[in-house]
């Protein structure tokens, strides 16, 4: 006797609970054979949007240890040090490398700067010692000098 729809339903969400790698096997066995009726549509769909938040919050992340650089770059000029370019430069390039496999995030970028600065501005005064008050209250940086390879405020 086949199992209803419902004990099908629970079977998949338990296997995606139980092991998500061998979900995402699975799951992508199904649709590569084109079983459709098979593959949990609900929790690949949820995993789909999840994929796209994933990059937004990396994307995010590393803009705002971007911020944090640039402004310890921009009030700390005596404590400058290579370590700051490395790190500059290495969060750049990922930046890059996530901008060319998902361009359409770039788009979040200007509403989510002025949340991204905030971060960043609570984390450098934790960084550098000076107080939050220091920093200028608006983002001193465009989005082109933040993700400018070669940038470095004066």
């Amino acid at each position: 006797m086949r199992p209803s729809y419902r004990e099908c339903v629970k079977s998949r969400a338990a296997a995606y609970d139980a092991d998500f790698f061998a979900w995402t096997q699975r799951t992508a066995a199904l649709l590569r054979a084109r079983r459709f009726d098979e593959v949990d549509v609900e929790e690949a769909a949820q995993e789909i949007e999840d994929m796209g938040r994933r990059d937004v919050r990396e994307l995010n992340g590393r803009l705002r240890v971007v911020l944090v650089q640039l402004l310890k770059w921009k009030l700390q000029t005596k404590k400058r040090n290579r370590s700051w370019q490395t790190t500059l430069l290495t969060q750049r390039s990922k930046i890059d490398d996530l901008l060319r496999d998902s361009p359409s995030v770039q788009a979040k970028l200007p509403d989510d700067l002025p949340k991204n600065y905030g971060h960043a501005v609570k984390r450098a005064a934790l960084e550098s010692g000076l107080r939050a008050d220091k920093f200028p209250s608006r983002c001193p940086f465009t989005l082109e000098q933040i993700l400018d390879q070669d940038f470095l405020p004066a």
